[in-house]
């Protein structure tokens, strides 16, 4: 199986079709669940993923889609042998997140480890690392200003926790939603 954690924050944990703290249940085609993906459940066991990933993991507000579907099918798709490949997704993402609160040693940092060393438990390899967080970093200049070495650290300590010196690490960064007077807009 090849392991995908999905980390960061709400863009991360999903909250496409999300209107009024209600998810609408639309999917788009690549959103759609395969029975060669799978999802490490909140008890730690996989399941055949889908829609909302993060559903029992941000239990902090509704979750809808993510881009964690949509990238599974499209590896699925792109595999030398997609009749073999299995694909497996370690939901981590929790909404609202400042990189700060991922730091080593914090819950969500320790977490995100613990729920990666028990997918790879069950079999595996580890290939990447999706991040998808940032916009609350972006409220004041000196947040901003410190986000690449924090998250320069936080890569190097996940490499490091995991054992994994070239882990692949994929960052997408979040746009400015309310900055307010940030010089960031």
């Amino acid at each position: 199986m090849d392991i995908f954690v999905l980390s960061g924050q709400s863009n991360m944990a999903g909250r496409g079709g999300v209107y009024n703290s209600h998810w609408d249940h639309f999917l788009t085609a690549g959103c759609q669940p395969d029975p060669s993906i799978f999802r490490l459940n909140s008890h730690l066991q996989w399941e055949q993923a889908r829609e909302p990933l993060h559903a029992d993991i941000d239990e902090r507000k509704v979750c809808g889609t993510g881009p964690g579907m949509i990238f599974a099918n499209i590896i699925l798709k792109h595999s030398i042998d997609p009749e073999k490949t299995r694909i497996g997704l370690v939901p981590c993402a929790i909404g609202g997140t400042a990189i700060k609160e991922w730091e080593k040693g914090s819950s969500l940092y320790e977490n995100m480890i613990t729920r990666t060393k028990e997918a790879l438990n069950h079999g595996g390899i580890l290939r990447a690392i999706l991040w998808y967080q940032g916009e609350s970093d972006v409220g004041s200049d000196q947040d901003a200003n410190s986000y690449k070495h924090n998250l320069e650290r936080l890569i190097h300590d996940i490499r490091s926790d995991l054992q994994h010196p070239d882990l692949l690490f994929i960052q997408s960064v979040a746009g400015c939603y309310n900055c307010g007077g940030s010089s960031l807009q």
